[in-house]
């Protein structure tokens, strides 16, 4: 698998997946019914460090973009967004993006990551505490889950 910066080309391959994601209304605070043009807002700005994850066959197969979470004196803590198309769920894809955005992370000069919004259901969870993330808190039944509910969002932090 290659990871790489993204273009404005990218933004066709990871729309299918984006949105299949997001409209499942699972594991993202974003609004199910996003559009295009405002998921490619959200995801491409230009505020952000994007990168896409190609298999051996140039298909683009995840996403991922990196920005200050805040701003002014607590700049040096970052933010992240992370999307693999479910039909590659499994193969090591999310582990490898994770650890070169958390390295793209500190070689920028970051001290930290926060996610500000995680779904305790997102089989991610698990992910993010095996790379070292700490769940500081969880905001109680703060995301209506389309089958399970109403669930928490975790705060996760981890230090880089």
């Amino acid at each position: 698998m290659l990871i790489r910066e993204a273009t404005p080309d990218d933004w066709p391959r990871i729309w299918p997946f984006w949105h299949r994601i997001v409209a499942a209304g699972e594991t993202y605070a974003w609004d199910p019914g996003t559009s295009e043009e405002g998921a490619r807002a959200l995801w491409m700005n230009p505020a952000k460090q994007v990168y896409v994850v190609e298999d051996d066959t140039g298909a683009v197969v995840a996403s991922a973009y990196l920005t200050p979470n805040y701003g002014g004196p607590a700049a040096r803590i970052a933010n992240a967004g992370f999307m693999v198309d479910p039909d590659r769920a499994g193969r090591g894809t999310g582990r490898a993006l994770a650890e070169h955005v958390l390295a793209e992370a500190r070689a920028a000069g970051y001290r930290g990551m926060v996610f500000n919004a995680v779904v305790e259901t997102n089989p991610a969870v698990k992910l993010w505490t095996s790379l070292g993330f700490e769940i500081l808190g969880t905001v109680p039944e703060a995301y209506e889950h389309p089958r399970h509910g109403r669930v928490g969002l975790h705060i996760m932090y981890r230090a880089l």
